[in-house]
């Protein structure tokens, strides 16, 4: 399957293992239209690419994504006054609902400045790592705006509400150390040290599972947290594990540990989700 090339971006795919590089270094990786349907377009790719088995998000340079492109002055966040767009919807939220329907874990490797945008779009990623250099800022207060990218829904969950809110009213740049002590990202590494940390967890996560069952654990998890009954997690358990017990990798991963060998799990995500569940689910945009 042939990686598709992108000019504000790059895909990389390399041992079942796809990097997605923010990739305008000259401008601090700084997020524009263009980047947004090129990251959707990206996590298209990875998604029906049976060669992928996790995705990396990293940025090129000295920076992650050091927020939207503010090339355009005062009217930056006019949409009202955007061409060729549907001026509705937000453009980060759509990037960070493409990353939550993701069939592949995806790991955020913050290498430097996250800031607005380039904060908000590694909420739905499922593990953040990031330099111990690197800072970041839930700025929209001080920039006039509020909350993007579905971070309402996204924030809270991942740090507290209280935390939360603290970061958003002030819209304070904070440094990496705060960011892992409240538990946005689960470790920090040396610069130079932070992308082979993350290729080490991507290979951790998914060298011996079945990748049918990791996307299908994926959505589960993200799905069912925000259910308002453990009823409604069980009922959806039930069909998966009777879909995934009568499956050949079921038998594989049974067989393979019984024989004390590697497993090699023949179904695949591309071809073999079980279809009692719409796994991608997005309800229609209605505002």
């Amino acid at each position: 399957m042939t990686t598709p090339q992108f000019s504000t971006i790059s895909l990389e795919i390399d041992d079942g293992i796809a990097t997605l590089w923010l990739d305008r270094p000259d401008r601090m990786n700084a997020f524009t239209p263009q980047m947004k349907d090129e990251m959707i377009a990206a996590f298209d790719h990875t998604d029906a690419n049976d060669d992928v088995r996790a995705v990396i998000v990293t940025g090129r340079g000295r920076a992650f994504c050091a927020g939207a492109d503010l090339a355009k002055g005062g009217d930056t966040f006019d949409y009202d006054k955007r061409q060729g767009e549907d001026h509705r919807r937000d453009g980060g939220g759509q990037v960070t609902l493409r990353i939550y329907r993701s069939l592949k874990p995806v790991i955020g490797a913050i290498n430097g400045a996250a800031v607005g945008i380039g904060a908000t779009m590694q909420l739905p990623m499922d593990i953040r790592i990031a330099a111990d250099n690197a800072k970041f800022g839930f700025v929209f207060a001080r920039r006039g705006i509020t909350l993007e990218a579905a971070s309402s829904w996204f924030l809270t969950r991942t740090v507290g509400m209280s935390t939360a809110l603290e970061w958003c009213y002030s819209g304070r740049v904070f440094p990496a150390s705060e960011a892992h002590e409240r538990g946005l990202v689960r470790s920090l590494h040396a610069p130079e040290a932070l992308y082979d940390a993350a290729v080490a967890l991507a290979h951790e996560l998914t060298d011996e599972s079945a990748p049918v069952s990791i996307a299908m654990t994926r959505q589960l998890l993200w799905r069912m947290h925000a259910q308002g009954h453990p009823m409604d997690a069980h009922r959806i358990d039930s069909q998966a594990i009777r879909a995934r017990g009568r499956s050949e990798d079921a038998k594989e991963g049974v067989s393979s540990f019984l024989e004390k060998r590697p497993a090699r799990f023949p179904n695949r995500v591309s071809t073999d989700m079980p279809d009692f569940f719409d796994w991608q689910h997005e309800p229609p945009f209605d505002d």
